[in-house]
């Protein structure tokens, strides 16, 4: 039986040919990202706000006007909504009662429940969360924190493992990656939450991994091939690791779309941020990382240098690869 390829053998592809223009639109995404995140925020979900958050689900759709007016006449404060998923779906944001604590909060959600069904039969409640401001202000600063030290830790890491143009060229692509999300985010206002800063650490460790591939193989084709060009020397280890590279992406689509597909809706934001995560990452691995390592000075000597071999010219040099070659 024939074995399935995704990529067939002795692919060429010319990557750093159009370093270039992935540059001016890697760029071009990134300010429109950060431009959208600024503009628009992001729909933060009760565990960075705080409050009480009710999902509705209506046996048809529904104007999310009549909800605010019903909600209105509680008194239980000026409410925040918000259609989720479908026109059927209606999240409903409200600020948690100043006493009583979670029985205060349970009876809030009752008193809404009875109001909801009288006025729309059929409505129920899929779910309801509650968070205080105090632990809320200390979720944002842990979900920031656990990411700005997982990218400086990553790049660090490669700071020393390599050469420095790998740290920084690292640090850029990671970097790429999380506005890449957070605009995805701020343009589609899907709820931002915890489960989110999880996805966005996985889709982290998933282009760090992807990437490292990538770079070990440079630094092999390096020592390898120390008077190669370095244009050529990229598209080659690149190239020669695009197989696994587009296999693992596929397979790890494949489990997202079943997730996204009978997930259910409460994973719909995790599963989108990590679908977005594995292209957006894919691509910052293979067409910004890589080739911004020419832009940053890497040559096949820099390992040499970093090594401390004093004595480079009297060492077997290859310019390409050498069939039957004697030891």
């Amino acid at each position: 039986m024939k074995l399935l390829k995704l990529v067939p053998d002795n692919t060429n592809i010319g990557f750093v040919v159009m370093r270039k223009w992935a540059f001016a639109l890697t760029a071009l995404l990134t300010v429109l990202a950060v431009g959208a995140t600024a503009y628009k925020g992001l729909n933060m979900g009760v565990d960075f706000v705080g409050g009480l958050m009710i999902e509705a689900k209506f046996p048809q759709n529904v104007e999310t006007d009549k909800v605010r007016a019903t909600i209105g006449t509680l008194g239980v404060g000026e409410s925040s909504l918000q259609q989720f998923g479908d026109p059927k779906t209606v999240q409903i944001r409200l600020p948690l009662p100043e006493q009583g604590g979670a029985g205060a909060a349970n009876a809030v959600v009752e008193k809404t429940r009875n109001a909801m069904t009288a006025q729309f039969p059929g409505v129920t409640f899929s779910r309801y969360d509650t968070v205080s401001g105090k632990v809320s202000g200390e979720l944002i600063q842990n979900g920031v924190l656990a990411v700005v030290l997982a990218i400086l830790g990553i790049a660090v890491f490669s700071w020393f493992r390599y050469e420095w143009q790998f740290g920084v060229s690292t640090f850029v692509a990671i970097v790429h990656d999380v506005l890449m999300t957070l605009g995805f985010f701020a343009v589609t206002q899907l709820e931002f939450d915890l489960n989110i800063v999880a996805a966005v650490l996985t889709i982290v460790g998933y282009s760090i991994n992807d990437k490292m591939v990538i770079d070990d193989r440079i630094r092999e084709n390096m020592r390898k091939y120390r008077k190669m060009d370095m244009k050529a020397l990229i598209d080659l280890s690149v190239n020669e690791t695009l197989p696994r590279t587009v296999m693992t992406s596929v397979t790890i689509m494949l489990a997202l779309g079943a997730l996204l597909l009978f997930g259910g809706h409460v994973l719909r934001g995790f599963t989108a941020a990590m679908m977005l995560g594995i292209i957006v990452g894919t691509y910052s691995s293979v067409y910004v990382s890589s080739s911004l390592l020419i832009s940053l000075g890497l040559t096949p000597m820099s390992s040499e240098k970093k090594a401390g071999k004093a004595n480079i010219a009297a060492q077997a040099e290859r310019v390409g690869p050498r069939d039957g070659a004697q030891p």
